[in-house]
């Protein structure tokens, strides 16, 4: 066996255990929650126990299906999650369009700080987003009209803004990727249309935009699951109205006092019931991403790999 030959069956081996790594990192920590999702409590402190319950069970799935009314958080969180990603999309694509197009003074300032805010955490901003919501106003026409603000917490008009302003959950990342893929396309695509009588708008929807479904794709799905995901603007717009992400929060404390302690059987909430509760309610809330992406991921790879991160 040649030296060359044997150094590519080394570098294969070495790409198979980075690989068989990667996953188990990625996948282990979802595959123990599944499994202590369908274990009894006494499982979680029987030592020979790791990942087959000796006590299977499906009452944790009928407690949390309850604990979160789940199929009406669903259709919440699905309906608020499908608008925002929508919404934020549209907007991203005539950004991302603008500063891979056109040129206008401060583009390369103004670009500069759209990568910034990928940086900046959202917590710094915590403050001053919820007193602009909770007293809402637009240069202070409504309040000069109607003699008061607007209190738009509790609502879902926070989020639409942000969408549509491209001020919501990575909205910057969303804008460069976009950006890199218009700048990748011909230009002889646009000056075609030109010449052919189309303006700027008709050549953008006409032209760019199916050209573009791939990346869209990747976007709304990133948009859908990051805002499916996501605990900190909607605990911080909405502390009436539940989503999943806020409702797992309290899952134990609401399937706890909603049986009353289980007739009597429970004097307080144990750690191991508030684990298996709450492992049940993460499973659930990823089985509906999960099969998203079964049926979305070609799009999703293809988009990704045409974007210019990598490659």
């Amino acid at each position: 066996m040649t030296t060359a030959r044997l150094g590519r069956i080394l570098w294969s081996v070495v790409r198979v255990v980075i690989v068989i790594g990667i996953c188990f990192t990625i996948l282990q920590p979802l595959f123990l929650k599944f499994s202590v999702s369908f274990m009894d409590e006494k499982d979680l402190y029987d030592a020979s126990v790791k990942y087959v319950p000796k006590h299977f069970t499906l009452n944790n799935y009928a407690l949390s299906l309850s604990g979160l009314s789940y199929w009406t958080t669903l259709l919440r969180t699905a309906a608020l999650s499908a608008t925002v990603s929508f919404v934020q999309l549209v907007a991203c694509l005539l950004t991302a369009y603008g500063f891979a197009r056109f040129r206008f003074p401060f583009r390369k300032i103004l670009f500069a700080c759209v990568i910034f805010t990928m940086v900046v955490p959202p917590q710094v901003i915590m403050l001053p987003l919820f007193m602009k919501y909770r007293f809402f106003d637009i240069f202070g026409i409504i309040k000069a009209v109607t003699g008061n603000t607007v209190n738009l917490i509790d609502t879902y008009w926070p989020f639409f803004i942000q969408a549509a302003t491209t001020m919501g959950i990575r909205n910057g990342l969303y804008i460069y990727m976009l950006r890199q893929f218009f700048k990748g396309m011909p230009k002889e695509l646009e000056e075609a249309a030109y010449v052919d009588g189309c303006g700027r708008l008709r050549t953008f929807v006409q032209i760019m935009v199916p050209s573009c479904v791939p990346m869209m794709v990747t976007v709304f799905l990133f948009g859908f699951v990051w805002q499916w995901t996501d605990s900190f603007y909607t605990s911080l717009y909405l502390s009436r109205t539940q989503v999943l992400s806020t409702a797992l929060s309290s899952l134990a404390v609401n399937v706890y006092s909603q049986y009353e302690g289980f007739g009597g059987t429970m004097n307080f909430i144990s750690p191991g019931f508030v684990s298996m509760i709450n492992n049940t309610g993460t499973v659930l809330t990823v089985i509906p991403l999960i099969i998203l992406y079964v049926f979305c991921q070609k799009s999703f790879v293809e988009g990704i790999e045409r974007s210019g991160i990598v490659g």
